[in-house]
């Protein structure tokens, strides 16, 4: 395999991470999303996440991106603002090599060093088998399922949640 590039996203990446959205929203139950946002829409998300201060990741093979990262607000309440939500996506094509594994684990790193100190997954649909081991071996704890909360493609659709402590976890209180 080529050498992989694991970077900070750019506004130049937005077309192509907007391609892997879309594919996903259209074809795949990670998101429960039913329209694929465009590139403007896109760009505003990745503003107000960049403008927050949240890491987001690409990973690029031969300059190509071919996966994204993540993390965003787990909730909008104050007492919320030490945990984070995370996100990763791959082009279908990418998938079972590692590299989703690799920016979740540089997503980890980066949250950690902004000083959050816990990570939630919100895997779509409880058959995902590949995001479910993939978290797992990223250190996440099964939490619960949330059954038949999301309608698409004709079916009831789980929500899987999973939780990661960063740094230090609740060990200690934040200075902040």
């Amino acid at each position: 395999m080529s050498q992989l590039e694991i970077r900070p996203a750019a506004a130049a990446d937005l077309p192509a991470i907007t391609g892997i959205y879309e594919h996903a929203v259209l074809y795949g139950t990670a998101t429960f999303e039913l329209i694929p946002p465009d590139l403007a829409e896109m760009t505003r998300r990745f503003a107000a996440l960049i403008d927050g201060g949240f890491p987001y990741l690409i990973a690029a093979l031969e300059s190509r991106v071919v996966g994204y990262a993540y993390a965003g607000a787990y909730r909008p309440r104050p007492a919320y603002r030490f945990t984070v939500e995370n996100s990763v996506y791959l082009q279908p094509a990418i998938h079972r090599r590692g590299i989703g594994m690799q920016l979740l684990q540089r997503l980890i790193a980066e949250s950690e060093q902004r000083g959050y100190r816990q990570m939630i997954a919100v895997i779509g649909d409880s058959a995902n088998a590949g995001s479910i081991g993939v978290h797992s071996k990223c250190g996440f704890q099964m939490i619960g399922t949330h059954p038949n909360v999301g309608l698409k493609f004709g079916r009831w659709l789980d929500t899987v949640m999973m939780q990661r402590a960063l740094g230090e976890g609740a060990e200690t209180l934040p200075t902040s």
